[in-house]
């Protein structure tokens, strides 16, 4: 899975290799590769669907073979409905409905949509290379390292291949929140109420957890990319090993926590959820209203002002299912027109997660004191710490992660060191601030504000070399 992100990360339309050996006016020309990386986010995102499809399609025939119609049905919804929304967003990034392509869109009805598109580019990367094409478009980005702007040349196959990662991208995120979450959520709660493991529901919660966590890995992947649109940014491999464990903690317990609370406390665990539900829904809407603005123009240009508006309540609810479970490392504003604020604000991220873990410790010990008699044989104590000590260890690969392994840590002001061990920064005056000495590492945290500055590609370079271009 990570090598996967690793070429959804590289493979962007922005990313070259080669470069010329000559200079216009500080600009680095890139001249397009003549190898296009392989579409394998596309096929990875195909193949879990297909899974989860079919494993899904297996265990109803299962419930069906023993006339449990309760655990049956909620496994269609929750099967069929991101199926549709997939369909959905895969025809309308692609603008299939007034074309003639009705083999396209009879798949789509059938919900094979992904396999076409999953064809389709593997068609246009098996071709790429066979006929020489000029470039389409050129992209400016800041390379950090040598703290140059390159210009990149854009060719039409490269930009068909990101065209399709980047549905892909929507649909991993489409599957992961709105049917792989609830899914695994369902599936884990029947296990415990049935007392009874089957192999092929076992399959499918493995399955849904592993496309939860590629769909929350790309969530931060697009977070960074957005932030920083105008930087040439490639992650490690340490990057994504510490993003993985960090989203796989935090969703593994966050899932658990809910389902041992909702087999001691039924009913009330669809106050929790609905609550969480409504206060993410409607977080970015109140802040718009705040703010007085108007709607984002940009979504698309046919639509009226009540599409324009079921689109951004759909885009919303999907964001608010992202931060019931995890947090979705993008801030709402509906009134821009990219709909995400690029200025993330570590005070924010912090409140998420201390009122997370709050919650967290609150449900836990509900189900702790009112657990049924089928616990009796199991340490509950024992289960307690284990979630507990499971989510701050995901909260430490998160600060590992903006620690080392952030690659854009050279823009940032402070580190995750700086703000625990000076929270009193905020409140010191700006001189005093600015005559801070720098921190002992290079590591990165997530600001309130960015300085302007801090963009500027000269800063990135030794005083000596920022003289000489001066």
């Amino acid at each position: 899975m990570c090598e996967v992100a690793m070429e959804e990360q590289g493979s962007e339309i922005t990313d070259m290799e080669r470069c010329s050996s000559r200079e216009e006016y500080g600009v680095i020309v890139e001249s397009p590769r003549h190898r296009v990386n392989p579409p394998l986010s596309v096929v990875w995102t195909t193949m879990l669907y297909c899974a989860e499809l079919i494993t899904a399609c297996i265990l109803c025939k299962s419930y069906h073979k023993t006339n449990d119609v309760f655990w049956m049905s909620l496994t269609i919804v929750f099967m069929l409905v991101p199926a549709v929304l997939i369909q959905l967003t895969l025809t309308f990034i692609h603008r299939d409905v007034g074309r003639d392509r009705p083999l396209v869109l009879l798949l789509h009805l059938l919900q094979l949509g992904p396999l076409i598109r999953c064809f389709e580019a593997l068609v246009v990367y098996f071709k790429a290379g066979q006929n020489e094409e000029p470039y389409v478009t050129l992209s400016r980005k800041t390379n950090l390292e040598k703290g140059r702007e390159i210009e990149l040349e854009i060719g039409q196959t490269e930009r068909t291949l990101a065209t399709h990662r980047n549905a892909f991208k929507r649909t991993a995120v489409i599957q992961a929140f709105l049917g792989s979450t609830p899914q695994l959520t369902l599936q884990l709660y029947a296990n415990i109420q049935e007392k009874y493991t089957l192999s092929v529901r076992l399959a499918l919660m493995i399955i849904t957890l592993v496309s939860i966590t590629y769909g929350a890995l790309v969530c931060s992947v697009l977070a960074i990319q957005i932030t920083y649109d105008s930087i040439k940014v490639r992650l490690r491999p340490a990057a994504y090993l510490c993003m993985v464990l960090w989203r796989a903690l935090e969703i593994t317990t966050r899932v658990t926590t809910l389902v041992l609370f909702s087999t001691a406390l039924t009913h009330w665990v669809i106050l929790v959820g609905g609550l969480n539900l409504l206060f993410f829904f409607f977080l970015p809407w109140v802040e718009f209203w705040a703010q007085k603005g108007s709607l984002a123009e940009g979504v698309e240009k046919n639509f009226s002002k009540l599409g324009t508006a079921v689109v951004l309540c759909m885009f919303t609810l999907l964001y608010a299912c992202i931060n019931v479970f995890c947090w979705s490392a993008v801030e709402l504003d509906l009134a821009h027109q990219e709909l995400i604020n690029r200025k993330q604000s570590w005070r924010r991220l912090a409140l998420y997660y201390s009122g997370r873990f709050l919650e967290n410790l609150i449900l836990i010990t509900l189900w702790y004191f009112f657990k049924s008699d089928f616990f009796e044989y199991v340490c509950a104590l024992l289960v307690v710490v284990q979630l507990l000590i499971g989510y701050c260890l995901a909260v430490l690969f998160m600060m590992l992660f903006y620690q080392f392994c952030h690659p854009c840590r050279s823009l940032f002001k402070y580190n995750v060191h700086d703000c625990l061990h000076c929270i009193c920064c905020r409140h010191r005056p700006a001189s005093r601030r600015g005559s801070m000495p720098p921190s002992y590492s290079t590591a990165a945290t997530m600001l309130k504000e960015e300085p302007l500055e801090l963009l500027d590609p000269q800063n990135c370079l030794p005083p000596d070399e920022r003289e000489s271009l001066a």
